[in-house]
Formats: C-alpha cells, sequence, structure tokens
C-alpha cells in the first residue's frame, strides 16, 4: 500500500489537478489479470484505457494478451494507424463512411471485425462491403443477462436471447458473399460489472452473490450451445470472447470460451474494492489541490467532480484515497468546481496540498486529463498521452 508522505514527495512541484499511473502497481495488477485468465488469451478493453502507451505496455508484459476490443470504429481506425490489429469493435457501426474506412483496410488485409446482433447491421456492412469490393469479418454478440421473475439481472445491448434467433443471424451471414463470421461475443455484464461487496448492503450484497453463481452456471450452458450451433451451420469461428475483468475467473473455467477480455482491472478503479473473489491494487488516481479550509477538519479543493457513467448513486463518485481517513460529505458529494473533503487524521494538510482521490471507473478519468504521469520507485519516470491528449474524442 502506498502513503500519503510518498505520493506527496513525489509529485512535489506539479501543477493539480493531475492524474498518475504507478506502474508498480500496474505490474501486479497485469500479473494478477494473466494468472486468472487460466492461459486463456486476453483481449484489453481500449474504453477502460484509453492510452496508447499503457496499451502496448500491457501488450507486451505477457504473450497472453492479442488483441484489442474498441468501443469506437472512428477509435480502432486510430489504433490500426498507431501498429494495434486484431481489433474487435464492442458496438455496432451504422455510420456509411466509417463502415467505408474500415472495409477499407480490410482491403489493405488490416483484421478488424464489427459486432453485429441483427440482420439490419449484416445489409448496412454488406452495402458498404459491396461498395469497397471486399468481404467485411463480423462478430455475433449474443445476449448472455439473467431473467428471474420481477428482475431482469444484466444490461440491455444485444436482442439475441435464443438460439433460433442466433441461428437466423448465422444463416444470414453464411448466405452473404460480403460478410463473413469471424466469432461470437457474450459479455456476461452482470457477472463482470457488478460488486458483490458492497459497504452497508449486505442483504444486497447475498442476493447479487446468488445471482451471479446462478447466471454463471446459465452463461456457461447457453455460449457452449451457440458455439455447437456456428459448428453445426458449417460456421467456422476464429473466436469466442466473453468476461471482463470481473468475471475472469468463471468466464476462463468454460472450454468453449477462447479469449477472455480484461481492461478495467489494469488501472483497478475503487468499484473494483467490491468484489468478494479478487483484489486488485490501485494504480492509477488523480490529485486535486487544497484552496480553502472552511472548518477544523474540513478541506475544499478545486473541482474533482470527475463522476462516472450508468445508473446515478453514490458508488459512481470518486473517492479520496490519500491521506487515509479522507472521504467526502454526504450532502455535497465530489464537485464541478470544487470538492469538501472531511479528514481528521494525523497527516498535516495545509492550502496548496493534494488530495489524491481515485475515479469510480476507469475509462473516464483519462477523458479528463490529456497525461498520465507514471511513476516507479518513487519517483516519475515519464508520462503517456491519453487519447485526449492525441487530441482524440471517439465518444
Amino acid at each position: 500500500m502506498r502513503q500519503y508522505r510518498d505520493y506527496k514527495a513525489v509529485f512535489a512541484g506539479i501543477p493539480k489537478p493531475f492524474a498518475y499511473v504507478d506502474l508498480d502497481l500496474l505490474a501486479e495488477n497485469i500479473r494478477q489479470i494473466a494468472a486468472r485468465a487460466g492461459g486463456k488469451r486476453i483481449r484489453i478493453a481500449s474504453k477502460s484505457l484509453r492510452c496508447v502507451d499503457l496499451m502496448k505496455r500491457i501488450m507486451n508484459a505477457d504473450n497472453l494478451f492479442q488483441g484489442v476490443m474498441c468501443y469506437s470504429p472512428l477509435e480502432a481506425l486510430y489504433l490500426a494507424d498507431r501498429g494495434f490489429d486484431d481489433l474487435l469493435i464492442g458496438y455496432p457501426a451504422c455510420e456509411p463512411e466509417q463502415l467505408a474506412r474500415i472495409g477499407r483496410y480490410a482491403k489493405e488485409g488490416k483484421q478488424m471485425t464489427l459486432m453485429v446482433d441483427s440482420a439490419a447491421h449484416v445489409e448496412l456492412i454488406e452495402a458498404a462491403a459491396e461498395r469497397e469490393g471486399v468481404c467485411i469479418p463480423v462478430c455475433i454478440d449474443i445476449d448472455m443477462s439473467l431473467d428471474v421473475p420481477g428482475l431482469h439481472f444484466g444490461v440491455w445491448r444485444s436482442p439475441l436471447r435464443s438460439l433460433e434467433a442466433v441461428a437466423d443471424l448465422m444463416r444470414l451471414i453464411a448466405a452473404s458473399k460480403r460478410v463473413r463470421l469471424e466469432g461470437i461475443m457474450d459479455y456476461e455484464a452482470q457477472i463482470a460489472g457488478v460488486g458483490d461487496r458492497m459497504p452497508g448492503q449486505r442483504l444486497k450484497n447475498t442476493v447479487v452473490h446468488w445471482l451471479k453463481r446462478r447466471s454463471a452456471r446459465e452463461v456457461r450452458e447457453r455460449r457452449a450451445h451457440a458455439v455447437q450451433l456456428a459448428g453445426e451451420l458449417g460456421q467456422p469461428l476464429r473466436f469466442v470472447n466473453g468476461g471482463g475483468t470481473g468475471s475472469l475467473q468463471t468466464t476462463a473455467l468454460e472450454p468453449a470460451v477462447t479469449e477472455v477480455t480484461a481492461g478495467s482491472g489494469f488501472y483497478a478503479p475503487a468499484l473494483f474494492d467490491y468484489y468478494r473473489d479478487f483484489r486488485l491494487l490501485p494504480a492509477a488516481g488523480y490529485a486535486v489541490e487544497i484552496v480553502r479550509r472552511p472548518r477544523y477538519d474540513l478541506y475544499t479543493c478545486a473541482g474533482g467532480g470527475y463522476i462516472a457513467s450508468g445508473s446515478a448513486g453514490r458508488e459512481k463518485l470518486p473517492s479520496p484515497y490519500l491521506p487515509a481517513g479522507a472521504e467526502l460529505l454526504p450532502l455535497e458529494g465530489a464537485g464541478e468546481v470544487q470538492t469538501p473533503v472531511r479528514y481528521r487524521g494525523d497527516e498535516p494538510l495545509e492550502l496548496g496540498d493534494p488530495i489524491f482521490m481515485r475515479h469510480a471507473k476507469a475509462g473516464e478519468l483519462c477523458e479528463r486529463f490529456d497525461r498520465l504521469l507514471l511513476v516507479s520507485q518513487g519517483r516519475i519516470v515519464g508520462e503517456a498521452r491519453t487519447y485526449r491528449g492525441d487530441g482524440q474524442c471517439f465518444l
């Protein structure tokens, strides 16, 4: 664990706010994620990283890391220009010009796969591929949510919820001369993205843990049936993708899965503190500056209100990290221009001192900063530009 005094000394003289990545903690998270993958190939999720230099660092850390799960067609094109290959675009693309550019990349031999979950997606891609005179590979996104009486446990993504619907789409792709089936993706968001150790929610944690275990059994069966169906329909698959950082321990055990996805776990934002089955290290964070002291135990910082995406709730707020014992005020939270923090610890705090924060999720942090300061062995060893620092804004 890092200490406030250590980081304060490392970043002395650096104007605040700033974001950083502790490379030593990142290396340990990389090691843990590789170990939990059980020998399966790991596709890194760019949505959670948004930094070319760090993505390359992870890729070079272990041969298990191969390929990227992108969140935007334009982002995939951008990464292709920077030497990345085997780019799976995790969300459907409908913009004709973007599809045309991807078609031209496919003509040049780039490995770029588009996501589909409906006949309409296939038709759009087919039209673009026909204009470019190329065959474009696609991946079918199958819904893996769990439906129990009165509850949809999962996220609303793909409409493909039955084998019959999957079979119909596979047959449509098989009949096309311009679209080729490359893979299946089944993202069990209700397992990978939901914590089951939330503070002060004992009953809910018990229910979520039970739902996750039940869902894992059902996901395993549905995924195996989908892969079997592809074989029966004469559709060989290059990959079967599943999971996320929060579900590696279950997804990697499935024989049908050829690769797992991981992204947020490399930075280990605050929401990853609330999972029962694993512990990662807080490798990324940001610092805000104390500019007011309205009371003996209150320190008001400039800015800092970097809220995570998803449904609104206290768990989406950033968390004071160091000094230990600092906390947000329930009625004020983290603000756009100021964030008050309550602290009654032993560290002497003055105007101009930093409060180190952790973002609730991973990717959005890099949309706030143009660079990440890189720390190792108690000193700044470099910096890495984020997508924003590269002048990019994809979504």
